[in-house]
């Protein structure tokens, strides 16, 4: 298990020198860049461009994960999941292009009186159609566990199923609704077969999530993927990642 930065929160201030610089001197191996965030990381930047972040990158001890994104597939209007689908491609061409392996995406709700198993059809076609497209690229379609309904794990697994591809995997995101009577375990085991290279976890100090326990699973799997911090705002990130670094370590240890 790698440990590595979301750039959602403690790094979204942060141009992309500024942020491998940190990354690099806190023990963050590796960073899942969000668009829209300051390090300038998207879909704009022309092909010598794409060259110069790639190359960052590779000099420095940082792993391009890969782009975090907004993209989302359960609208109704066809035209709006179709807008989607084709981001969602570019954004495969923009990993693939700075080295990275996949394409955060997410679920993000149910449509208000619509059938859920409507819903989830239409996400998991949609999904499916960019998991074809990322597969020429070597590339994930990582499925954020998201959404108000659409992150219940019963509801992921319905959605990673009917996309049926070996692209569209699931991102796990460490949400509190997995926690029954003390443990994730039920729930993990609903996609523990189709987790992806990354997964975002929070505040590990926090005794309401069993932290120990997912180390523990994950182990047990021997899954060697990102671990990446998702973590709320601090005043210094910098200080904040370095006592996160050592209690990561703590905690794969103990597992």
């Amino acid at each position: 298990m790698r440990l590595g930065l979301v750039t959602y929160m403690w790094g979204a201030e942060w141009d992309l020198p500024t942020l491998l610089k940190n990354c690099a001197e806190t023990g963050f191996e590796g960073a899942e860049l969000r668009t829209t965030h300051k390090h300038g990381v998207e879909l704009a930047l022309t092909a010598e461009e794409r060259r110069e972040v790639r190359k960052r990158f590779e000099d420095s001890p940082v792993v391009f994960v890969g782009p975090g994104t907004a993209c989302e597939y359960h609208s109704p209007d066809p035209a709006v999941v179709a807008k989607n689908i084709e981001e969602t491609k570019r954004f495969v061409e923009l990993s693939h292009d700075l080295g990275g392996t996949g394409v955060k995406v997410r679920p993000n709700g149910f449509v208000k009186d619509e059938p859920r198993e409507k819903t989830i059809e239409r996400m998991g076609k949609a999904l499916r159609v960019c998991g074809e497209f990322a597969e020429g690229y070597g590339q994930e379609i990582r499925v954020e566990v998201h959404g108000p309904g659409t992150q219940e794990l019963p509801v992921m697994k319905a959605i990673l199923e009917t996309a049926d591809h070996p692209q569209v995997v699931c991102c796990w995101n460490s949400n509190p609704g997995e926690v029954v009577n003390g443990s994730i375990a039920p729930a993990l085991a609903e996609v523990a077969h189709k987790l992806g290279q990354t997964m975002h976890i929070h505040d590990l100090y926090d005794k309401q999530y069993p932290y120990l326990e997912l180390f523990g699973l994950l182990k047990k799997q021997q899954y060697d993927g990102w671990m990446l911090s998702e973590s709320p705002p601090t005043a210094d990130p910098v200080r904040v990642m370095k006592y996160y670094r050592m209690l990561f370590d703590e905690l794969v240890a103990r597992a």
